[in-house]
């Protein structure tokens, strides 16, 4: 059901106070996920650049174990952030400023992301009696 004029009137002075509010922008910017996700991967790539420092400086003292210990820093550093990248391009994220809907896995051919979803609406139009 639209908004009357005199609605959506009111509704976009609501919008334009809260958005001049600072501290409310604070609050928005604190609570959105996405920001954490980013967050989260600037500090990633930070701890792959000490693992790497670690690594060469492992190699130039010849101690393996040091060079071992900032390959694995790296690694794992590194699936943490491609972890937290993925968590932030996942529509349930995009609460902020963002939308919701779904988008269709991308398969080699293109029919993948088709196929799977014919099985999954087949799935739950079952009968509930045959299983």
């Amino acid at each position: 059901m639209p908004l009357s004029e005199h609605e959506q009137r009111l509704f976009e002075q609501i919008e334009r106070s809260l958005a001049e509010d600072p501290k409310f922008a604070s609050a928005v910017r604190a609570s959105d996920p996405r920001f954490h996700a980013r967050r989260r991967v600037l500090v990633a790539a930070g701890v792959v650049i000490a693992g790497l420092a670690l690594l060469i400086y492992g190699a130039v003292i010849k101690a393996p174990p040091v060079a071992v210990a900032g390959f694995v820093v790296m690694l794992a550093s590194l699936g943490y952030a491609v972890q937290s990248h993925r968590r932030s391009q996942s529509p349930d994220l995009h609460v902020v400023g963002g939308t919701t809907s779904r988008r269709r896995p991308r398969g080699r051919t293109g029919r993948r992301g088709s196929f799977l979803d014919r099985m999954e609406d087949r799935w739950r139009q079952r009968p509930e009696g045959h299983r």
